[in-house]
């Protein structure tokens, strides 16, 4: 088990949400996002650090939308982008070592077995499958691929080309639920009125011109890029996206587009609460070298909506808090897995 801290994010506990609505007709890829099929879908707002509001605005602007039907989750991205410029052209390389677009799907929620998409301006993909965060152990499993999955770039300048008249890149995304469903509560696609958690990433290098290809730009003190931007739809708080409790809210609506709105659960913020303490009892164990089961100690003198339980061991803890109606109690451990009993 792996026992040492966990830093706490530095934000509000405010994930952004989207109505998922269903597609209309099958979709031909081809990366574009301008075509009939997409009409239906609104955009997200636009990118954001990961930060949040520690960080500035991204220079360049990032949205997605989404739709689905009975056979896929679909997926368009833009990214406006004056720097189109892509090397890898392995699946399943190492796809942030270039400038990329990253999807993050957790089906239940749990922040375990949950799934990472990867892709550059040249198509090249990296999908992996997460059973835990890295902070709890990880490990991910590289050879597990989106069976049936169906990618498309477009770009609107030319790839490589410094001297191009380059405006940006877009990628369209099909992912099979018969692939998806394999992390998925009762191993099922989402029903309408069901939310799955989601957040995006876009890696973004600092990078300049030498002999007219695009070079990475060096920190002359360190003799190493300089470190990349991480722009995401819904904030972490954090400079690490492995934090699936932080995600987005996707909501499947069926073909009336009901429901319309979204309204968080009161339950996403007890389990939020106890994520907040599965942090602290693991920095306090870091400094320490014990559990602590004094709820009071951990939570400090912020304010909370529960009244939590805990019990300990030398090297493992458990979390407990009712749900919002009563009839059930949510847990956390100490490698961050979540359920409800």
């Amino acid at each position: 088990m792996n026992r040492s801290g966990v830093p706490e994010p530095n934000i509000a506990y405010a994930p952004e949400h989207y109505l998922c609505r269903r597609a209309q007709g099958p979709l031909e890829l081809d990366g574009r996002v301008d075509k009939p099929f997409w009409a239906a879908a609104e955009w997200t707002g636009d990118f954001v650090d990961i930060e949040g509001d520690l960080r500035p605005k991204p220079a360049k602007q990032t949205r997605v939308k989404m739709l689905w039907d009975d056979e896929y989750f679909y997926f368009a991205a833009e990214l406006i982008e004056d720097q189109i410029w892509a090397t890898l052209t392995e699946r399943d390389s190492v796809i942030f070592y270039d400038n990329d677009f990253e999807i993050f799907i957790d089906p239940d929620g749990d922040s375990h077995q949950y799934y990472e998409f990867e892709i550059n301006a040249l198509n090249t993909v990296w999908d992996l499958l997460l059973v835990k965060p890295y902070r709890d152990g990880g490990p991910p499993v590289n050879g597990w691929d989106i069976a049936g999955l169906k990618t498309a770039v477009h770009i609107d300048g030319e790839l490589n080309r410094p001297s191009a008249d380059n405006r940006k890149w877009s990628v369209e995304v099909a992912m099979p639920w018969a692939s998806l469903r394999e992390c998925a509560a009762d191993k099922r696609p989402p029903a309408s009125g069901e939310f799955w958690r989601v957040n995006f990433s876009r890696v973004e290098w600092q990078a300049e011109v030498h002999d007219g290809e695009y070079r990475k730009v060096i920190n002359p003190d360190t003799g190493k890029p300089y470190p990349e931007d991480n722009w995401v739809w819904s904030p972490m708080g954090i400079v690490n996206m492995h934090y699936p409790e932080l995600w987005g809210y996707v909501v499947f609506t069926d073909d009336n587009g009901e429901p319309s709105t979204f309204e968080l659960p009161a339950d996403e913020l007890i389990k939020w609460e106890l994520r907040r303490l599965y942090y602290r009892e693991r920095n306090y164990f870091e400094a320490h070298g014990h559990f602590s089961r004094d709820a009071k100690l951990l939570m400090g003198e912020d304010c909370w909506s529960i009244e939590p339980i805990i019990e300990t061991t030398s090297g493992l803890f458990q979390i407990k808090a009712p749900s919002s109606d009563g009839q059930s109690v949510f847990c956390i451990r100490e490698d961050g897995m979540l359920w409800k009993e």
